[in-house]
């Protein structure tokens, strides 16, 4: 027994070895954060790898502003669209959270309760037993909102890959806490606008005022920066459907709410 224990301490200790030094890289990457600019992001490396992988060609257009080339608009709109809370708190927003795990839970429920009426239509047309099965997995998704911070989603596109598990989000929990005590608040959104996408290939809100207005980043309007805000959590989607209506109904509510919104 004796001989097997310590094997297995010394492994333990070699991982726990291994975890912090991981954590102190992290938190040396953004310390320096606070002085030079991330040249990309593991999100962007990710996203421009599929792309390559499926055209042949590699997309990628960002170009880096400082903070106060970036329309106040634009900083106000996204605060409001995505994280109102922002300049409040430390980088998690519980209420947030609670909010959209009970909207995800009342969405799951509906679209179970949908997939069993589409199956027992099925049924009772007299189709065959294999067809009330596919159409209930035919019923329209459940729709998922997230509850992350800025922090947050500027932790998960800087290091992180896309898979979910609970190791990877705490690992998110642990780089947002470091984000949030290394880096102003200020210097996180600067960070987060130049580094987010904004379709395929489309990096930051220099590059995304181009694209979609043939503008710079400084001379968007509220309108504008509300219509670039709203297509953050979809904006390879809504990049091919610039004429939704759900894209000019929600801008117009994130322009309202623009005016109660100081960035830092």
């Amino acid at each position: 027994m004796k001989a097997l224990f310590k094997p297995l301490l010394k492994l333990l200790m070699l991982l726990l070895v291994a975890v912090l030094a991981l954590q102190l890289y992290f938190a040396g990457r953004i310390a320096l954060m606070a002085f030079w600019a991330p040249e990309s992001t593991a999100f962007q490396r990710s996203e421009m790898i599929h792309v390559a992988s499926r055209t042949g060609a590699l997309k990628w257009r960002q170009e880096w502003v400082p903070y106060a080339q970036i329309s106040a608009n634009l900083k106000r709109a996204v605060i409001a669209s995505e994280d109102a809370s922002f300049t409040e708190h430390d980088g998690l927003d519980l209420e947030s959270l609670e909010k959209a795990w009970e909207k995800n839970a009342i969405a799951e429920q509906r679209a179970k309760k949908a997939a069993e009426r589409l199956a027992e239509q099925a049924a009772r047309q007299g189709k065959k037993s294999s067809q009330p099965a596919a159409a209930a997995q035919a019923a329209k998704p459940a729709k998922i909102v997230g509850g992350s911070t800025i922090t947050q989603q500027l932790a998960k596109n800087l290091f992180l890959s896309g898979e979910r598990n609970l190791l990877r989000k705490g690992q998110e929990l642990v780089l947002t806490l470091m984000l949030e005590a290394l880096l102003s608040k200020q210097r996180i959104l600067e960070i987060y606008l130049n580094s987010v996408e904004w379709g395929e290939g489309v990096f930051g809100a220099e590059a995304a005022a181009q694209h979609y207005y043939r503008k710079p980043a400084a001379k968007l309007s509220a309108y504008e920066a509300a219509r670039l805000a709203v297509m953050l959590p979809r904006p390879r989607y809504f990049e091919t459907r610039p004429n939704s209506d759900y894209l000019a109904s929600r801008a117009s509510t994130i322009s309202a709410r623009m005016n109660g919104v100081e960035p830092p």
